[in-house]
């Protein structure tokens, strides 16, 4: 049985993302690896999620669009990360339904991301699909495009 957390998710800064994002994502490198263009746009918003006044997980959605596809309201998922101590605990998979929630009031019709190679199945499970071949992304490893229409 999965461990019950209390948790709150909530809009965030685009400072505060990488206190989770060097750990997860970008672990030994700079800070600067850990922004990403466009973070800082008007259109891109940040959402996470906190146990115990902490923040523990993050993900960000900026208004980006991919060449692979047609659709003309696409957002960007970036930075999808939870802290090691509390991967596994189905925080990931509620960030995203609050993310995707907004990308939904909003009107985007599909949101998209590169996935890293050991991300793939997390996203399968939450009804995204790949499109297209891996890609390497040098110094971070395999990645595949993957999608997922909204509406």
């Amino acid at each position: 049985m999965k461990e019950q957390l209390n948790f709150k998710i909530e809009l965030i800064s685009p400072e505060q993302v990488i206190a989770v994002r060097q750990p997860v994502l970008r672990k030994g490198k700079p800070i600067e690896a850990c922004i990403f263009d466009g973070d800082d746009l008007p259109t891109t918003f940040h959402v996470g999620i906190f146990i115990n006044g902490s923040l523990v997980g993050v993900v960000s959605f900026m208004e980006n669009k991919h060449p692979l596809f047609e659709e003309e309201n696409q957002y960007q998922l970036r930075g999808m990360a939870v802290l090691e101590s509390y991967q596994f605990k189905g925080l990931g998979y509620e960030i995203l339904k609050y993310g995707e929630s907004l990308l939904i009031k909003k009107g985007i019709k599909m949101c998209w991301c590169n996935a890293r190679e050991i991300a793939v199945d997390f996203y399968r499970k939450n009804n995204y699909t790949i499109k297209g071949d891996p890609f390497l992304i040098p110094e971070i490893g395999i990645h595949y495009v993957i999608h997922k229409n909204l509406q």
